[in-house]
């Protein structure tokens, strides 16, 4: 796409120059205002869901992450409790007083999110364009993440479906994309992060849980992130990851989680 093409987008910042804010519940991102996401990669049971929205709602995040379908590699791997999911993931984000966002995976599926409060489009369907359509025409928040194998061009074609439907309630993830360095499951593109901000209006949020794909390397990639200017990160914790159905070596714990949340505030204060 060339720089005239990108500009004549209502994604782009040349047509929309003032930071869009993205609000759900009492949250908003963009325009300075940052949002902390958490929870489980899967909702596996209602205790495991509720004890983890306790635990994130208590150190800071503002929205209740879950996967109810789960798109996965293998057809015998956990793909997620279906309607049943998203039925214990409102109700664990209602008990804690936190909105809640999870993957779609397919558009018939669209009636059982009546009640989440932000869609995610994952990076496998980011160009899944006749369900980008459909989502154009929800009054609803759609998280769009970056397919691993995507330009920044193409992320923002992708978005720019649900902008020229209708939907200018559109947050961008960036979730790594895949390289040729077998040491990582990704490469998280920092660069991509500033680049967003340059191009377009819409905020941009990380998940470096899945840039990553290790614990142990989730708080430097993080902090990473929002040194770059993220306006959000989504995290994925799980009260026991080591006996998590679904990526469990990513997840940290509640505990890990308070204290990252707490030096991404400490950094965010420095950068001011």
């Amino acid at each position: 796409m060339s720089d005239t093409q990108r500009q004549e987008y209502k994604v782009s910042r040349a047509q929309h120059p003032a930071d869009t804010c993205v609000t759900v519940g009492a949250a908003t991102v963009g325009g300075g205002n940052f949002l902390l996401i958490a929870g489980p990669c899967s909702v596996e049971s209602a205790e495991q869901i509720a004890t983890t929205a306790t635990a994130v709602k208590a150190a800071g995040a503002q929205v209740l992450r879950g996967g109810a379908f789960k798109p996965r590699t293998s057809p015998y791997d956990f793909q997620g409790l279906a309607e049943e999911g998203i039925q214990l993931l409102l109700q664990a984000g209602r008990a804690a007083k936190l909105p809640v966002v999870t993957e779609i995976v397919d558009a018939q599926q669209i009636p059982a999110f009546a009640e989440v409060d932000i869609i995610q489009v994952g990076a496998r369907n980011m160009q899944n364009f006749s369900l980008l359509r459909q989502l154009a025409t929800l009054n609803k928040p759609v998280l769009l993440k970056r397919g691993f194998g995507n330009t920044l061009d193409e992320l923002l074609s992708s978005a720019e479906y649900l902008l020229s439907g209708g939907n200018d309630q559109v947050i961008l993830c960036e979730r790594g994309v895949r390289s040729f360095d077998p040491a990582l499951r990704c490469a998280l593109d920092v660069a991509a992060i500033a680049r967003l901000k340059e191009l377009t209006h819409l905020p941009v949020i990380v998940d470096p849980s899945h840039a990553t794909a290790a614990a142990h390397l989730l708080r430097p990639v993080a902090l990473a992130a929002v040194a770059a200017g993220a306006d959000g990160l989504m995290i994925e914790v799980h009260p026991d990851p080591a006996s998590a159905l679904c990526d469990g070596q990513q997840s940290i714990t509640p505990a890990a989680f308070a204290a990252l949340a707490q030096d991404v505030a400490a950094l965010r204060a420095a950068l001011r």
